[in-house]
C-alpha cells in the first residue's frame, strides 16, 4: 500500500496545483492583449533583422573560406 501512495500522491498533487492554476487564469482584456501582440511583434522583428544582419555578413566569409580550397 506504501508504494502505490508514493505513486499515486505526486500525481494527486499535480491534479491540485493544475486545477488552482486554471481557476487562477483569466481572459486578457483588449487592452492586455494588444500590448501583448504589438511586444510579441517586435519580437519577431527584431530577431528576423538579427538573422538577416548574421547571415549578410557570413555569406561572404564563407564564400571567401570554401572558395579557398
Amino acid at each position: 500500500m506504501e508504494a502505490i501512495d508514493s505513486a499515486v500522491d505526486p500525481l494527486r498533487e499535480f491534479a491540485k496545483d493544475s486545477v488552482r492554476l486554471v481557476k487562477r487564469c483569466h481572459k486578457p482584456d483588449r487592452k492586455e492583449f494588444t500590448k501583448v501582440a504589438f511586444r510579441t511583434a517586435i519580437g519577431f522583428v527584431v530577431m528576423g533583422f538579427v538573422g538577416f544582419f548574421v547571415k549578410l555578413i557570413f555569406i561572404p566569409i564563407n564564400n571567401i573560406i570554401v572558395g579557398s580550397v
